[in-house]
């Protein structure tokens, strides 16, 4: 009876110290404060929203290095600008094929 008795004052003094470790190790948990860059990965997350591979990975890094991404043009785009600028300059044959050519590796 006396073991019973002693066995049982036991078990409530580690189940006391199992409480009081689990709400010691809750506490600062719920009260650590993210860093300037975790928060920032949290905001940038938010803004990606449903965006997927590659375009989610651009825009992520741009957002965790605090600027804006710059506007990648499309091929088609590159094309249409260079077009536009050797008909401006008014450039025709081998001339024109040569600009277009330097023009689209540029961008």
């Amino acid at each position: 009876m006396k073991y019973m008795k002693l066995m049982f004052a036991v078990l409530m003094c580690a189940a006391g110290w199992a409480q009081a470790a689990d709400e010691k190790a809750a506490a600062p948990a719920a009260e650590k404060k993210l860093t300037a860059s975790q928060q920032r990965m949290v905001d940038c997350n938010k803004e990606a929203g449903d965006k997927r591979g590659d375009a989610r990975r651009d825009f992520m890094r741009q957002c965790m290095h605090g600027g804006a991404a710059p506007a990648k043009m499309t091929q088609q785009e590159k094309m249409k600008q260079c077009n536009a600028q050797a008909g401006e300059k008014s450039l025709k044959g081998p001339e024109r094929k040569t600009f277009m050519s330097d023009c689209l590796k540029a961008k």
